[in-house]
């Protein structure tokens, strides 16, 4: 620890989490240390075995050098308790991708979703062509063509574990895929009145092997489906307009955003409405969970174990989830037409946490990072914020897309984001710097949808101009 040298060289620091517990009480530390030393002080008082990487913030800026320097830069008084909050890293670390590495045609209109597979093995795309397509990573070819829908594909949502792949169109049906053939599984799955709008998988530690989903639609209602009954088990009504979005939660509770404004929250053994979330005063357009990351990808973790039953997945993925989530509620974010979002804890309190402002149009759509920590949103103002995901406070604004900006997706290490936007590009952004990392041009025209795989290798994006681009290191 640090041996006091007189009170001026020194500085009385608390250390806490991000959630703002204290770790131990205030310690005098002399101005010469920085990110190292403070490593090692984390690591001794956490007790870790194994040394853990940490970046420090104080006020949210991260600091990055000596003690002493930042107070002089920051003019902070020495009188008072400075707070450093510390974060966890993650031991990996994710390159920026840097250069296209294929284009692949193939759709024969605009692509619309595009989404990895849990284990960041497969991909799978949805199109304006009516068709899902499977492509071969290896080879950076198509693998199948899924056909069956005689609509434009909306939204494709892979289970988490990877078993299945399930496509929503148009005109409101439903399609389970089999990504090992890319045959579809049974009758499309009807029900819906007017098109799909999103999907959501129950998470894997609650059920393995993966059954349910949940699918939003334009006709006011979202629908519970187990696709080894081939059909819809409870519909989740109460909405009077569009539901625009859905999420299924790591505590067994369903989310559902609409036009209509609100937000609800549902049981999922009868489809109870527990409570409703209000406060948006225009349409809500997306949700994301602080454990989005670790449902996505259930067992699957960045070391490529494979698991030999579904009840070793479930447990896997049960132990992912509980590290990931901590002591903390599950956290749930909604961004809207009315240019702001909210930070909510559903599980604690119906009224919210946090009101983020500062966008000057709609927040089209909104993601936090892997590790929970931070807040990502994209908006119709051409920029990306990046906010605090545990308080909602306000950290950067990303400039450089000349367009619309439609999608973000994270790196696995939560130290990149990737925007992909109308102006025909997609950017990574640093998340330490608060500066553009790499500008990808390459698409002839506007960019709908992209994903960063799960395993941190390669970025995905597919647009308008009807082609898949796979972006690598």
């Amino acid at each position: 620890m640090a041996v006091e040298e007189g009170r001026d060289a020194s500085v009385m620091c608390l250390l806490t989490n991000p959630e703002g517990e204290p770790l131990g009480a205030p310690l005098y530390l002399p101005q010469n240390i920085g990110p190292p030393q403070l490593q090692e002080i984390v690591n001794k008082l956490l007790d870790n075995e194994e040394k853990l990487p940490y970046a420090f913030y104080i006020s949210d800026q991260e600091l990055a050098v000596q003690l002493g320097s930042y107070l002089e830069t920051k003019k902070v008084s020495v009188e008072k308790v400075l707070r450093i909050v510390y974060q966890p890293q993650a031991i990996f670390r994710i390159r920026p991708v840097n250069r296209c590495s294929a284009t692949i045609a193939g759709h024969t209109e605009a692509v619309l979703s595009v989404s990895f597979s849990p284990d960041g093995k497969n991909l799978a795309s949805g199109s304006g062509d009516t068709t899902v397509r499977l492509w071969d990573l290896n080879t950076q070819t198509p693998l199948f063509t899924c056909t069956g829908h005689k609509n434009w594909v909306l939204c494709i949502g892979w289970s988490p574990d990877g078993k299945h792949l399930v496509s929503g169109s148009k005109s409101g049906e439903l399609i389970s895929w089999d990504p090992q053939t890319g045959k579809q599984l049974g009758s499309p799955l009807t029900g819906h009145k007017k098109w799909i709008t999103a999907i959501s998988w129950e998470p894997v530690h609650l059920q393995a092997p993966s059954r349910r989903f949940v699918s939003a639609s334009k006709d006011g209602d979202a629908r519970i489906w187990d696709i080894s009954l081939k059909k819809c088990v409870i519909s989740l009504t109460g909405h009077t307009l569009a539901v625009t979005c859905v999420k299924w939660g790591g505590d067994g509770h369903i989310y559902t955003g609409s036009q209509d404004c609100t937000i609800k929250v549902w049981e999922t053994t009868q489809g109870k409405l527990i409570r409703e979330l209000k406060g948006h005063g225009h349409w809500v357009n997306s949700l994301a969970l602080s454990t989005e990351y670790v449902l996505r990808t259930g067992a699957y973790d960045h070391t490529g174990k494979t698991y030999s039953s579904p009840e070793e997945m479930k447990e896997a993925a049960l132990a992912r989830y509980n590290k990931m989530r901590g002591n903390a509620p599950e956290r749930l974010v909604s961004g809207s037409d009315d240019f702001t979002m909210f930070l909510w804890e559903p599980a604690l309190n119906k009224n919210h946490k946090a009101r983020l402002t500062g966008h000057q149009q709609l927040v089209n759509h909104v993601y936090f990072s892997p590790d929970g920590q931070w807040l990502a949103s994209a908006s119709f103002d051409k920029s990306v914020k990046l906010w605090n995901g545990i308080t909602g406070a306000f950290v950067a604004t990303f400039r450089g897309h000349v367009g619309p900006v439609y999608q973000i997706s994270w790196s696995a290490d939560s130290r990149l984001l990737l925007s992909g936007s109308k102006d025909s590009t997609l950017k990574v952004w640093d998340i330490r710097t608060h500066k553009l990392k790499q500008d990808l041009p390459g698409h002839a025209d506007e960019v709908f949808s992209v994903d960063w795989s799960p395993d941190g290798e390669k970025v995905v994006s597919g647009g308008k101009d009807r082609v898949l681009k796979l972006w690598m290191n």
